[in-house]
C-alpha cells in the first residue's frame, strides 16, 4: 500500500484517533483467534486498549523505534492533554504518543507497522487481568 496522500497533513491528535482504531482492531483480531463468549474476548481487548498497557507497549518497542518514529511519540505525547481524572497524565500521554505512530505508520509505512506489531507479538508480557465493566 503505497503512502496516502495528503496523510502528512494530518496533526498528532488525528493520528492518535486513527491509531487507536488500528490497536483496537490489532486486539480484536488477536482475540478472534481465542475460543470463548463474547464478552471474554471484548473484557480482553479492553484490557489491552487501556493507555497502561500502550504505555507498557510503547516500552518494549522504544529500543527499536527510528528517529521519525521517536518524533511521532513526542509529537503525540505533547499533545495528549491530562487524560481522564483517575488516570496518570504520564501513562496517558505515552499512550496517545504509541497511538500517533501507529497511525502514521499504517498511513505511510505498513510493512513497518506489520514488523513492529509482531515484535509485540513475540514479546508479549503476562497478560492483563480482564476489566470488569458493569453491565449496560
Amino acid at each position: 500500500m503505497p503512502p496516502q496522500a495528503g496523510s502528512e497533513q494530518l496533526g498528532p491528535l488525528q493520528l492518535a484517533w486513527l491509531g487507536d482504531a488500528i490497536w483496537e482492531l490489532h486486539q480484536r483480531l488477536r482475540q478472534c483467534r481465542q475460543p470463548g463468549r463474547g464478552v471474554d474476548l471484548h473484557r480482553a481487548v479492553v484490557g489491552q486498549v487501556r493507555a497502561e498497557a500502550q504505555a507498557e507497549a510503547l516500552s518494549r518497542l522504544e529500543p527499536l523505534l527510528t528517529p521519525r518514529e521517536q518524533d511521532l511519540v513526542r509529537r503525540g505525547r505533547n499533545r495528549a492533554g491530562r487524560g481522564p481524572r483517575r488516570g496518570d497524565p504520564a501513562r496517558y500521554g505515552q499512550a496517545t504518543g504509541f497511538e500517533t505512530m501507529l497511525g502514521w505508520l499504517f498511513l505511510q509505512d505498513p510493512p513497518r507497522l506489520a514488523a513492529l506489531l509482531d515484535h509485540l507479538e513475540k514479546t508479549e508480557p503476562t497478560p492483563h487481568p480482564p476489566v470488569h465493566e458493569p453491565p449496560i
